[in-house]
């Protein structure tokens, strides 16, 4: 069976993308901060390997890659992100806008980079990221939320950009929205199930050839507006 790696896996969509994997007899490497205290990933059967990552430190991603030396990956699903305060006009904190690109940006580009031959080494060749609607520019800023916004804006453009550097390698590169989700970062107020979500990403990833690469999709399937 084919190997996805999923960040952000011990909870919302992360852990839902996981079930659903596990459930389809996926091998799948969930990664996570403190692996030792996700307990809804150890309740998940299936072929399951879970690992130590923190996507804000680089040395905890080169950790990762060496340790997973020589093994085949068919989809990289950088899932991992933070919210960061829901912060207005004047209300700015260097550090913490700084705390979610790094996350939310630059965290998936140097993952992209540390598992770019582990994805060629396999069948499928493909690496998603999970985006947000509220990082299209062309629909839209309704303001507030700065850090969130515009460190999906930037992660669509680091993932658009590998997608023409690792054309050539084979490899299919595309972010994908998951909508707005019933989880703890999109409220209860949501109007969408997560396990819903869950599935129309992961037929989407299913449908990504090369042909599409560089593509911003909505988990439903239709293309997006940059």
């Amino acid at each position: 069976m084919p190997t996805i790696l999923i960040t952000g896996a011990n909870r919302g969509i992360g852990l839902e993308l996981t079930r659903q994997y596990a459930a389809a007899g996926w091998d799948v490497i969930v990664c996570c901060r403190k692996p030792k205290e996700a307990a809804a990933l150890l309740k998940i059967k299936g072929k399951i390997e879970l690992k130590a990552l923190d996507v804000a430190k680089p040395a905890s991603i080169k950790k990762l890659a060496v340790s997973l030396n020589g093994r085949a990956i068919d989809v990289l699903l950088n899932n991992a992100g933070i919210l960061g305060r829901r912060a207005g006009f004047g209300k700015a904190e260097s550090k913490e806008f700084l705390a979610v690109m790094q996350v939310n940006a630059l965290g998936p580009l140097l993952m992209t980079e540390a598992f770019a031959g582990h994805v060629k080494r396999s069948k499928m060749k493909k690496i998603v990221a999970i985006t947000s609607g509220m990082g299209s520019i062309a629909s839209g800023a309704n303001g507030g939320s700065y850090a969130y916004r515009s460190s999906k804006a930037a992660l669509n453009m680091v993932m658009a950009n590998a997608a023409r550097d690792l054309k050539e390698k084979g490899l299919a590169v595309a972010v994908i929205s998951p909508g707005w989700v019933q989880t703890d970062m999109g409220g209860k107020q949501a109007p969408l199930k997560v396990t819903d979500s869950a599935a129309g990403i992961i037929k989407v990833i299913e449908k990504l050839d090369i042909s599409a690469s560089g593509s911003f999709f909505n988990y439903s399937g239709e293309t997006l507006p940059w």
